[in-house]
């Protein structure tokens, strides 16, 4: 997307507190030529899935509150159970919603019924251990979707989708347009930067849950770019190819809060984004063909192992990531 990278670039040639190593970058991308690049499938397994309108209502509803599950300072990991296996985190949402999605009772498929949900029930739907944060900000933007499916797009969400023709960017954009909560801009040195983590996500979980048909026939899906969060810095800093000033390192490695919209913040997110970019060129330059979205689902899924969290990730409480 042009406006992401363009202001994206921006931010990265005036970041005083991030860089990007450009060799590091180079040692990636041999490494992962050589192993093939084994992007993962979709996890289907932990998704609500019938092929129909349900399916996109379901992933819109939850890319709408997919966002900061890490547990705040003394408080435990908000978890659930699926099949007798413990799920946190983005799998625990998708899991969790999967099986409310899968309840006849509950009709939170209808833009109605989401635009009046309670906190009991919201609370009964995202039931585990442990807690969630920003529960308040989940519900009031469950509320906001159900509202803006209903006066935008005559509570269909195929009307959403259908009307960008087939396109993940002009999706991203009337995502952004049509639902504050998608609109992840922010200001840095007076110039707006646009990140639209989210709806970019949607749009490429649209396009992997349809297989690349039917709604998921997207023609320009290898316009997304990275999906900036807190999890790929994370690998993006293992790996070398991103560092930080001594300061910023010293914050991330304390776990202090880092204010979102923030100066620091503003720079790994784009850097991120700048970083994924750059890996694709290189990986391109040794024949391999790959969009920034594959790179980034490779990326988060390699922060699910260990070996990618000697290091923490940046702790910034927001409804963007």
């Amino acid at each position: 997307m042009r406006e992401v990278i363009e202001s994206s670039t921006s931010v990265t040639r005036k970041a005083r507190d991030v860089s990007l190593d450009r060799e590091a970058l180079r040692q990636a991308a041999k490494t992962l030529s050589k192993e093939g690049f084994p992007a993962p499938p979709w996890p289907r397994w932990c998704h609500y899935f019938d092929g129909g309108l349900k399916t996109l209502t379901y992933l819109l509803v939850t890319d709408s509150i997919n966002f900061c599950f890490w547990p705040l300072p003394g408080e435990e990991r908000w978890r659930i159970r699926l099949n007798g296996e413990i799920l946190s985190g983005y799998y625990a949402l998708a899991a969790a919603l999967k099986k409310t999605f899968e309840k006849e009772d509950l009709p939170i498929a209808d833009p109605s019924f989401l635009a009046s949900l309670s906190m009991e029930t919201f609370r009964e739907i995202m039931s585990g251990e442990g807690r969630l944060q920003l529960m308040n900000e989940r519900l009031s933007i469950l509320r906001e979707t159900g509202k803006r499916l209903m006066t935008l797009f005559h509570g269909d969400t195929r009307r959403l989708i259908e009307t960008c023709e087939r396109s993940a960017t002009r999706l991203v954009r009337t995502l952004a347009a049509s639902f504050p909560s998608f609109r992840d801009e922010v200001q840095y040195d007076g110039e707006r930067v646009c990140l639209f983590k989210r709806a970019q996500l949607l749009a490429a979980d649209i396009h992997g849950a349809f297989e690349g048909k039917g709604w998921g026939a997207f023609s320009d899906i290898d316009a997304l770019t990275a999906f900036a969060d807190y999890k790929l810095p994370q690998v993006l800093r293992h790996l070398g190819i991103m560092s930080y000033s001594k300061k910023l390192s010293q914050k991330v490695d304390s776990q202090e809060l880092i204010p979102p919209g923030s100066r620091e913040e503003v720079e790994i997110r784009a850097s991120t984004i700048i970083a994924v970019e750059l890996l694709k060129d290189e990986l391109c330059s040794v024949g391999m063909k790959v969009n920034s979205s594959e790179i980034d689902w490779l990326l988060w899924n390699m922060g699910q192992d260990s070996r990618f969290r000697q290091r923490p990730y940046h702790l910034t409480s927001t409804i963007y990531y």
